[in-house]
């Protein structure tokens, strides 16, 4: 009997039999499952889309037409400015303090662009770069959130999290609200924490029980520690300003985050995709909806199997779970002295046997969006057929990172 893996894997052959590996497809039916999930995780707080996890206009745009999801999140200036310029979306959030003078100036000379997209800042240096571009008395007045360092800190000299914004406390908070809040230009509209070392590190990586155990105690006392600092932040930054939106969380997180009081919106993409790093969650996990093909091109011993390329590493940490992962056929394994290779990607495993040159094997990317750095576009699959292409930022030219 044919499991769900095969049923899949056939799936996607036959919709795919006209085209030569490599290349990328989206499963429009687990895509917009998964947007629905996400939706139903948050629990009436509209989700904003992470453009970076995404990387493509027309899948963007499929997911803020669906009820509960509204907004952007850029990962560059530059590249919120093509998204609202190409009718993307009117609410461009920029996810880093940018020092693209090119862009600010384009921001700044354009009353449209400034309504459109908050830039995020954690320091005075960012204001004075802006004014520095253009002087308020010559710009419209641009949006501005605030960063708020969302690491954990238990205890001196230890730091849970990643490294971003300097702002911890709420008194920081407030001190750097009440600067934003004089400057002649500025508008503070937001407040953004995001959570990393929760929204983003699998709290049950595989074989590793022990490891499981200690993130998820360290999960849980980093949030009920950054659910009081949070809420003190939000409360200091609005005896300055009006906040129109407190923004946390990722796709890790969403439930949690939205739970938060003090947040009011919550940003999701990587779910829509589903990649390999999701897989080590317990709370929920993504039906993959995001894969690429390579073509078998030597079998170099009877139980091996060689595919061309398949070197699509993801960033963070050298280690395994940047790696893409073989999914397709079921029961495909990388060869530890290769890995995945610039050229070459062997496999082992009970399928590497039955695979013949010219079949396809379908891999998972470790991470969301990095899979379209890698293409020029992505092939929208419904049922066994290919709906539409659609480009990804490549293929449309832009490299906004």
């Amino acid at each position: 009997m044919a499991t769900e893996s095969d049923k899949l894997r056939e799936r996607l052959d036959r919709a795919t039999a006209h085209l030569d590996p490599p290349y990328a497809v989206v499963d429009l039916t687990a895509y917009d499952s998964n947007a629905t999930a996400l939706v139903d995780r948050a629990a009436g707080k509209p989700l904003r889309v992470a453009s970076k996890s995404v990387r493509s206009r027309d899948l963007l745009s499929r997911a803020l037409a669906r009820p509960g999801w509204h907004g952007v999140m850029a990962f560059t200036l530059p590249e919120a400015i093509w998204l609202v310029r190409q009718g993307v979306s009117d609410d461009v959030l920029v996810a880093y303090p940018t020092a693209d003078r090119g862009a600010l100036a384009e921001l700044a000379g354009d009353p449209a662009l400034a309504a459109a997209i908050t830039l995020m800042v954690d320091g005075t240096e960012q204001l004075d770069l802006v004014d520095a571009v253009r002087a308020p008395a010559r710009r419209a007045e641009l949006r501005i959130c605030l960063d708020l360092d969302a690491s954990w800190r238990p205890v001196r000299g230890v730091h849970v999290g990643v490294r971003r914004s300097p702002v911890h406390s709420a008194r920081a908070a407030g001190a750097l609200a009440a600067t934003v809040a004089g400057r002649a230009g500025f508008r503070l509209v937001g407040l953004m924490a995001y959570e990393a070392q929760i929204a983003g590190l699998g709290d049950a990586p595989p074989g590793q029980a022990v490891l499981g155990a200690a993130i998820r105690l360290a999960q849980r006392g980093s949030y009920r520690e950054l659910l009081a600092r949070r809420g003190a932040a939000v409360a200091a930054v609005r005896e300055h300003a009006e906040l129109e939106f407190v923004n946390g969380g990722g796709t890790g997180s969403v439930a949690a985050t939205s739970a938060d009081p003090a947040v009011t919106e919550v940003t999701a993409g990587s779910g829509l995709y589903g990649p390999t790093l999701f897989d080590a969650y317990r709370a929920w996990r993504p039906t993959p909806a995001a894969f690429f093909a390579c073509a078998v091109v030597r079998r170099p011993a009877p139980g091996l199997a060689t595919v061309l390329g398949g070197g699509w590493i993801a960033s963070g940490p050298a280690a395994p779970s940047r790696l893409p992962r073989p999914w397709l056929p079921a029961g495909l394994k990388l060869i530890g002295t290769e890995g995945t290779g610039e050229v070459q990607t062997p496999l082992a495993g009970t399928a590497a046997a039955t695979l013949r040159v010219g079949d396809r094997v379908w891999f998972r990317h470790a991470k969301a969006g990095e899979l379209c750095e890698h293409v020029n576009e992505l092939h929208l699959v419904e049922g066994d057929e290919v709906v539409a292409t659609v480009p990804t930022y490549r293929g449309e030219g832009h490299a906004f990172l």
